[in-house]
């Protein structure tokens, strides 16, 4: 991703993590993590299934409490939060499906609109409707308001999915596998959406991954997860200028297939 083309306040963490663990009875997902996530910044956490990466995720918008460490969330302590607490802080983290989770009964305005109503009780219908509106245009699909999911693309349905996490414009984007299952044209255009929705939004987002070129093409830096633990955390070009066993075996496995 060519830098310097958004800035990236250093000096403002979003989320940091300290020396997280977590375990399933004897199973050990996550061996002492340290993440920081900017404001501003787009990073990727790259890694093969099993690896602790979705574990890592639940425990960021407190879906999961970990056995130790500590998640600061945009100031707040996930931990330590009531549940009305956590709950307003998850407002303002967009957590993106990799299912998309869209109400298969409802239109796409109405599965749009759906956060709005039931989290923004002032809005009126033409505020919502403008709002529905906006992002449809945002994300490219101002002419699917009125379909059904079914009569959807698996592509357009990401897309939607995406549009229905940035509703609340949340400070925060978690993106979980956004193009698993995707051709490689598709792929390429919901990559353009992600950087596209960083420029206008304003957000930062961590993109959960293992695909290579999605993280090439989307993150300021990227996390290269194996076993519970980071081996290595940095640009593309300096997290994959290695010969390093696991991650040059994982970037082959990218790219030479």
């Amino acid at each position: 991703m060519a830098e310097g083309t958004h800035y990236i306040d250093k000096n403002e963490e979003v989320i940091k993590i300290r020396g997280l663990y977590k375990s399933f009875g004897d199973k050990h997902v996550l061996r002492g993590v340290d993440l920081d996530l900017f404001k501003g910044e787009n990073l990727a956490v790259l890694g093969r299934s099993g690896t602790g990466k979705s574990v890592l995720i639940k425990i960021i918008i407190g879906l999961l409490q970990p056995d130790a460490g500590s998640v600061i969330v945009l100031g707040e302590d996930v931990n330590q939060l009531s549940y009305p607490a956590l709950r307003a802080l998850r407002l303002k983290v967009g957590f993106s499906f990799q299912s998309s989770a869209l109400y298969d009964s409802m239109t796409v305005g109405e599965n749009l609109a759906f956060p709005l109503r039931r989290n923004n009780r002032s809005m009126t219908k033409s505020q919502i409707s403008k709002t529905v509106n906006t992002v449809l245009e945002a994300i490219g699909l101002p002419e699917t308001i009125n379909q059904l999911p079914a009569e959807l693309s698996g592509g357009q349905k990401k897309r939607i999915g995406i549009g229905r996490t940035l509703i609340l414009r949340p400070e925060i984007m978690l993106y979980d596998e956004p193009t698993s299952g995707l051709d490689p044209i598709t792929s390429t255009e919901l990559n353009n959406l992600i950087v596209n929705v960083r420029e206008r939004f304003n957000t930062s987002s961590i993109v959960i991954t293992h695909d290579l070129t999605c993280a090439k093409a989307v993150a300021d830096r990227v996390a290269v997860m194996e076993e519970g633990k980071f081996l290595k955390i940095g640009t593309f070009d300096e997290v994959f200028s290695t010969q390093e066993g696991l991650i040059k075996s994982f970037y082959d496995y990218n790219f030479t297939q």
